[in-house]
């Protein structure tokens, strides 16, 4: 059984390292900060996803087809310049609960990737990222707008 479900199709997907909207490039994160990013979220989180050998052997990859899908789906740093203001500000409040709260990343992917794992002081400086971040975030669409209504 196990040799045949091996083959039936699967396709993971696709990675790249050259994102021009990846949210490193943004000025809104730190070199610390885009380590940690890096290290804990982008496997999931990126089209930087760097699949192990066993994502390739069957029903593995199924899970990981379906776990990186979701995750960029749900938030994808690769692409984090094509989000308007609004959808940065949701996603910055999820970092910071899903965070802060210790549901990211997930205890299962910290088991197979115990350097993903985040301390303490790691889950309070994203946390305090990510809050500064939207306040910044705010406070330059309030600036456009009444620019904006003045002109």
């Amino acid at each position: 059984m196990f040799v045949v479900i091996q083959f039936i199709p699967n396709e993971l997907p696709p990675t790249t390292q050259q994102n021009t909207g990846d949210i490193s490039t943004s000025g809104l994160v730190s070199k610390e900060i885009a380590d940690l990013l890096k290290t804990s979220c982008y496997s999931c989180h990126s089209n930087e996803t760097n699949y192990p050998w066993y994502s390739y052997v069957a029903p593995t990859s199924w899970l990981m087809k379906k776990d990186v899908s979701e995750g960029r789906e749900e938030l994808n740093f690769s692409t984090w310049l094509d989000y308007d203001t609004t959808k940065m500000l949701g996603k910055l409040d999820d970092i910071s609960s899903e965070v802060g709260e210790g549901r990211m990343p997930m205890k299962i992917y910290t088991l197979m990737h115990p350097s993903a794992k985040l301390d303490e002081t790691q889950r309070a400086s994203i946390v305090a990222w990510a809050e500064e971040t939207m306040d910044k975030i705010a406070e330059e669409e309030e600036e456009e707008e009444v620019e904006a209504s003045d002109n």
